[in-house]
């Protein structure tokens, strides 16, 4: 099984750069699976496959196999499973233009998930089926989805999930032609990018913590998959930084493609009020103050991560260079690894203080700079 592991792990890191890697290691699971006739790994082997043809747009054999999972898990009562099979389920029949399925399938799936309060999957239904009951011009009903979606992602504290219900009721209201509330909800979502943009630079030294996480638990991957496919080892090792460097132009695409995608449906938005109303040139006035407002706090921000940059080069440097001379006195057998433990401890808390302090400093709103 623990191949099993290890090759669902490496195809989850490809499913969103090479759909066609990631599906050799996804039937490779399947395969172990269905040997060794252990159902749920199966009924999730055809779940993650399906994910992997819905990602390249091919939704009939992405059915096919949603609805192989989705019966499995019936099978073996496993609810989440089960849940999530139908949401898929549904989510291709919405893309493919299928709607009245669509609606039947989410129901089904939100059923199960209000049954074993699921909230963050009830969260995602009412987003997907509000979208459907705009389609359908079901205006109430749409509405009462994204209130109820609104309320459970409040719950849970998906941020996230806040600011796609607000701009699915901006979309709601222009829908019904009441551009003065859509321009609310519309200034609304902009606030929430300015506040998550802040939460991101904390979240930025998160993930200088997290990649050395990462890179530890790719050399255990690694190491497993040497002793059963020694000949892959390098290529896999290459696949893995490549998959990390496209990961992070992924990232940054999406951003500048939502950030230009918003910009559009502001102007278009801006030329419907001014044929409607007369108030043009107050709202136009406050746009320019909160663009100015953003524009001010990224100055600020972006010196924030000049400075963060230098503090990470000069003072954690020092004590990642002596990290690195006592791994190499254990690798030459100068040392036993027990001897310099405590320095290693020392070093590690040393690393742990200086990105503390900094993380407290990039958070405090009150300073303009790191020092």
């Amino acid at each position: 099984m623990g191949e099993a592991r290890v090759s669902n792990n490496i195809a989850n890191i490809w499913v969103d750069i090479d759909y066609e890697k990631s599906l050799v290691y996804f039937k490779r699971v399947l395969k172990i699976a269905l040997k060794r006739n252990v159902k749920d790994l199966t009924a999730g082997a055809y779940l993650n496959i399906g994910n992997a043809y819905y990602q390249n747009k091919q939704y009939k054999i992405s059915l096919d196999n949603y609805e192989k999972s989705r019966k499995i898990f019936t099978v073996t009562k496993n609810t989440i499973g089960l849940t999530q099979s139908l949401q898929n389920i549904g989510l291709i029949y919405y893309r493919t233009g299928n709607l009245e399925l669509a609606e039947n399938y989410l129901l089904l799936a939100k059923a199960r998930a209000q049954e074993y309060s699921l909230n963050n999957t009830i969260a995602m239904l009412n987003l997907t089926l509000s979208s459907i009951y705009m389609a359908k011009n079901n205006f109430p009903a749409a509405s009462n989805c994204i209130t109820e979606g609104l309320a459970f992602a409040n719950l849970i504290g998906d941020e996230h999930r806040k600011k796609q219900f607000i701009y699915s009721l901006y979309e709601l209201e222009k829908k019904q032609n009441n551009f003065k509330e859509a321009l609310g909800y519309l200034k609304e979502v902009y606030i929430y990018d300015s506040l998550n943009y802040r939460r991101n630079l904390a979240s930025n030294i998160g993930l200088v913590q997290q990649t050395f996480k990462q890179q530890q638990t790719q050399k255990e991957n690694e190491l497993t998959i040497q002793s059963q496919r020694n000949a892959k080892k390098l290529s896999l090792a290459i696949g893995i930084v490549a998959v990390l460097s496209f990961f992070v132009i992924f990232l940054l695409i999406k951003s500048n493609r939502r950030s230009k995608e918003s910009n559009q449906q502001l102007q278009e938005l801006n030329d419907e009020i001014i044929t409607q109303k007369n108030k043009v040139d107050r709202i136009n006035h406050q746009l320019e103050e909160l663009i100015a407002e953003r524009t001010k706090d990224l100055i600020i921000k972006n010196q924030k991560l000049s400075e963060y940059s230098s503090h990470l080069s000069h003072q954690i440097r020092g004590p990642v260079a002596t990290l690195k001379g006592l791994m190499m006195l254990v690798e030459e057998n100068m040392v036993q690894s027990n001897e310099i433990a405590p320095q290693i401890k020392k070093c590690v808390d040393d690393i742990d203080t200086k990105i503390m302090d900094i993380n407290d400093a990039l958070n405090d709103p009150t300073k303009k700079g790191l020092s």
